[in-house]
């Protein structure tokens, strides 16, 4: 489980001024929900290509948004896309126990800030 978080933070970019993406995936025994809410990206390229995660083996329905909704368990804020000069707030909704390894994938991988809700 914590490998596809990893995965799917990763797989996950930026999004448009204004503009976020919800993502729901499912598959065997998993049922995840994020949202990405754009700092940085160019709005062209979080369209034809940030938020379309391409997970194999996962269901996956992208929602655009002008902001992410409520509801999550935990944020975080200022994340940095990997090796890129973007930046996101990623929101995670479902189990909150999953903060005990998304809190320090945020702040080490990501370089972003863990905010509880």
């Amino acid at each position: 489980m914590r490998y596809w978080f990893a995965l799917l933070c990763s797989a996950l970019p930026l999004l448009a001024h204004g503009e976020a993406c919800v993502v729901h995936s499912q598959g065997d025994r998993l049922d995840v929900k994020v949202c990405q809410q754009n700092q940085s990206i160019p709005p062209q390229l979080f369209r034809d290509g940030f938020c379309q995660p391409q997970l194999k083996g996962q269901k996956v329905a992208v929602e655009f948004v002008a902001q992410c909704p409520g509801g999550s368990f935990g944020v975080c804020r200022n994340a940095q896309v990997s090796n890129q000069p973007y930046r996101q707030d990623i929101h995670y909704y479902g189990v909150s126990s999953d903060a005990n390894y998304l809190k320090p994938y945020c702040e080490r991988q990501s370089k972003g800030v863990w905010m509880a809700r």
